[in-house]
């Protein structure tokens, strides 16, 4: 069977079938969502906001639960879309504002410009570089750690 899943603050309804998670509603709108783990529930690219609906979702799981805990943006309403499945119609689901990094590369191009939204950490969430600020050689420096952190979390969360 087929459910309905809002996804705010675009305004969009979407289908997906029942059981299946919430990154599906995702991609099937286009949506940026880097899956950096694989959907694994081992990274932040796909942590979502549950504005309703919790209780038609599947339960939090261990690993969900670990991730969440190193997620700073994350509250009592997060949870990672490739985690979520579906049970039932009325879940509205916010995506949080920003654009998560996947490599150093995706901010190059930005050198000599201002960011039009918030760039975030792939896997704590955090805001890296604020909406509005100037890209910088200086800043592609601090930043150049980034893609190793990921591989190196996961190599961690992989062998635990």
């Amino acid at each position: 069977m087929v459910k309905i899943v809002r996804l705010e603050p675009i305004a969009q309804e979407t289908e997906v079938q029942t059981n299946a998670n919430l990154l599906a509603a995702l991609l099937a709108e286009d949506l940026h969502v880097l899956k950096e783990c694989g959907g694994r529930g081992m990274c932040a690219t796909c942590h979502v906001f549950i504005k309703q609906g919790m209780n038609c979702l599947s339960q939090i799981g261990r690993r969900e639960q670990r991730t969440l805990e190193v997620i700073t943006t994350a509250n009592a309403n997060s949870r990672l879309a490739c985690q979520s499945r579906v049970l039932a119609d009325g879940v509205v689901v916010e995506v949080p504002a920003g654009m998560y990094i996947d490599a150093i590369e995706d901010i190059e191009a930005l050198v000599g410009r201002r960011t039009e939204q918030d760039l975030l950490h792939p896997i704590t969430g955090d805001v890296v570089v604020e909406s509005g600020k100037l890209i910088t050689r200086s800043v592609l420096r601090e930043l150049q750690d980034i893609r190793f952190q990921v591989g190196e979390y996961l190599a961690r969360t992989h062998e635990a």
